[in-house]
């Protein structure tokens, strides 16, 4: 039985850095980041690159599931709207999986000082601030497992996680 980690969260939650640590941990493990596949310039959404991006990681999600060598499939992506989720869950094949949905949460403050420091950092534009925190409320109405991270290690948080049970 393999296992499908889909770890979504808010900007600046902590989403890769989490996912890597779990890597690290998880034997026979492999790791998508829903970013990669939005790595564009400019950055254009719309109904095109939208469905271009959807269909890039389900084809790179299913990959993984079928393939013999790993054993733990990581993905992460801001995946604020159970839409999102239900459609990617609809189009892997996780027949074979156990598939385990979380959300990592953390407070605004806790938000705002990671963003602060990326931003200071110039490696986020300071417009990042309001987006982030604006969807922040969605998580908790999401059917998933909720992760709060404000005051834990991503290594806290991925040992956690790689003992979460369903």
């Amino acid at each position: 039985m393999k296992t499908l980690y889909m770890i979504g969260g808010t900007m600046g939650a902590g989403k890769t850095t989490v996912c890597r640590a779990l890597k690290s941990i998880l034997d026979f493990s492999v790791f998508l980041d829903g970013d990669w596949c939005w790595d564009m310039n400019p950055f254009t959404v719309n109904t095109e690159t939208k469905r271009v991006v959807m269909d890039n990681i389900v084809y790179v999600i299913n990959n993984f599931i079928h393939c013999s060598a790993y054993k733990n499939i990581i993905f992460c992506w801001v995946m604020h709207e159970q839409a999102i989720i239900d459609e990617l869950l609809s189009r892997f094949d996780i027949s074979g999986c156990e598939v385990k949905c979380i959300s990592l949460i953390l407070s605004e403050d806790s938000l705002k000082k990671r963003l602060k420091k990326d931003i200071d950092a110039k490696m986020r534009k300071p417009d990042i601030l309001e987006k982030s925190v604006s969807r922040l409320p969605l998580y908790k109405q999401l059917n998933t497992q909720k992760l709060d991270v404000s005051e834990i290690s991503p290594f806290q948080a991925a040992e956690i996680i790689s003992r979460m049970k369903l």
